[in-house]
């Protein structure tokens, strides 16, 4: 057998030299980075205006394609660079956006019977109040979101096994 050679200690001197070598990286300095809010949600300021506002629960690309487009405004123009009242025009505009019914996100609403686009908590609420009507007729869907089962007819044999025990083949070797 091979003899096991014991590592041998440093001396400081070569602790000091291979530290030497070494090429240091730059520290990198703190930046604050600059964090503007439009309608309650935070966006980092280093996005650009088009991307920015798709953050924003409720704004898809197309809706934020056609504010930038109407209020004549850069599409590459930064979060950061904007003015307080350019944000406040922003969210007026927002609030008050004419839209074609195929864009908005709440088409004859259950209601109202009316059609409208909701932003935000309005929209996390909304959804949230449809799935309890869901559950409370016990429709296919409501009966399908109250077991934890995907509710648009996916398959159901190898996926969606969140929690409980797996079901499937067990092997003729592993009977308890």
């Amino acid at each position: 057998m091979a003899e096991k050679t014991k590592p041998q200690k440093e001396s400081k001197e070569s602790k000091e030299s291979k530290d030497q070598k070494k090429p240091q990286r730059p520290q990198q300095e703190e930046s604050n980075e600059v964090i503007v809010r439009i309608m309650g949600y935070d966006i980092r300021g280093s996005k650009p205006l088009y991307t920015g506002l798709t953050r924003i629960k409720g704004i898809s690309w197309a809706i934020s394609n056609k504010l930038v487009h109407d209020l004549k405004m850069p599409r590459n123009k930064r979060i950061s660079e904007l003015s307080k009242d350019e944000i406040i025009h922003i969210e007026k505009y927002l609030k008050s956006m004419p839209l074609p019914d195929y864009m908005k996100n709440r088409r004859f609403d259950p209601e109202s019977g009316k059609s409208h686009h909701l932003f935000g908590s309005d929209l996390e609420i909304a959804r949230d109040f449809d799935i309890k009507r869901l559950k409370k007729i016990k429709s296919w869907r409501g009966i399908r979101h109250a077991y934890n089962q995907p509710t648009r007819g996916q398959r159901t044999k190898s996926h969606f096994r969140r929690g409980g025990s797996a079901v499937g083949v067990r092997k003729t070797g592993d009977k308890k």
